[in-house]
């Protein structure tokens, strides 16, 4: 039987701004508690730290930072970037421990927490319970000696890095020259990263929901409100139209005539282009949710999922290539 924790949900910790559990004094004890479960071996400790452009990231930012370095962990700042950023640079720059402060999809008024692994994976359940119950714990006494509280820096080329990983991923024979593609980014975390990589690419970019002022992030914009991509693909005669979330890590896809794209069908495209070309582990994929509408030559296994980090794990124990 699961024992019910007391702040971690299925996806991090989340809630209203400056109301229980995101306040100050909970974000404070959480990042005291995870720098000391994180802080093994004898070298110098750091975890990533980055955030979407909710207003309230800042204090949230302010928070962890505070408990981060009074458990002697340095803290690496990286700015407004998607949560894929975050899992990956906490790999490439061998970080502790990577955090992404977001709420996601949700109105800038709520914000959450997101852990992830040296090895760029969200938190298992008993770490996340470990790290539970030393937030509920007086953690004074094992708090860092005054020489060996953890110092605070920008990585000031975060951006930069992420543009060319996910540049790096694109097929080197292909280009994007002549097309013409409209990104909307809600007003969050990609809004300067996603049309960048794009234009870089040679694709001709119009951006929308890409100027954002701390209160309107997935504000009729994004991947939650795709009706603005889709009149603007029309508008402007363009080729294809991307929007993403607030932390840009979910993404809808709508096609020259402005009609969205299924995302189970998004996945069954990679998937049998992978298979194609040899890169399907175990010549399977893992649908998000159940699929009722004729994919069925696509896959061979499939299973209704609560979470994206339970879709990980399960794709991972049946040797899933792909999935979403």
């Amino acid at each position: 039987m699961s024992i019910m924790k007391r702040f971690f949900g299925t996806d991090g910790i989340r809630g209203t701004a400056n109301m229980a559990p995101m306040t100050v004094e909970i974000a404070q004890k959480l990042g005291q508690a995870a720098g000391l479960h994180f802080r093994r071996g004898d070298h110098r400790h750091c975890v990533l730290l980055g955030k979407d452009t909710r207003l309230s990231g800042y204090m949230i930012e302010s928070a962890l930072v505070s408990g981060f370095l009074s458990a002697g962990m340095d803290v690496t700042l990286v700015g407004p970037l998607p949560t894929p950023a975050i899992a990956l640079l906490t790999r490439s720059l061998r970080a502790d421990l990577g955090v992404m402060i977001s709420a996601s999809h949700n109105p800038f008024g709520d914000n959450g927490i997101k852990l992830f692994g040296p090895d760029g994976f969200k938190l298992s359940d008993q770490d996340e319970r470990t790290i539970e119950n030393l937030m509920v714990t007086d953690l004074h006494a094992d708090m860092a000696h005054p020489a060996q509280i953890g110092r605070a820096s920008r990585l000031n080329d975060a951006a930069g890095r992420y543009i060319e990983s996910a540049k790096s991923s694109f097929p080197r024979k292909l280009r994007l020259d002549g097309m013409k593609i409209v990104i909307d980014c809600a007003n969050g975390s990609a809004y300067r990263v996603a049309p960048t990589a794009l234009w870089e690419l040679g694709a001709e970019v119009i951006r929308i929901g890409c100027e954002p002022n701390g209160v309107n992030i997935n504000e009729q914009c994004g991947s939650t409100h795709p009706d603005a991509l889709c009149r603007a693909v029309v508008q402007h005669g363009a080729d294809i139209g991307i929007a993403l979330d607030g932390d840009a890590d979910r993404v809808l896809i709508a096609d020259e005539t402005g009609c969205l794209i299924d995302g189970d069908q998004i996945l069954a495209l990679i998937a049998r282009s992978w298979a194609a070309e040899g890169r399907l582990v175990g010549n399977a994929w893992w649908p998000r949710l159940c699929p009722t509408w004729g994919l069925n030559g696509f896959w061979k296994k499939w299973a209704w999922s609560w979470s994206a980090r339970r879709s990980v794990t399960a794709m991972s124990s049946s040797a899933c290539g792909s999935g979403g």
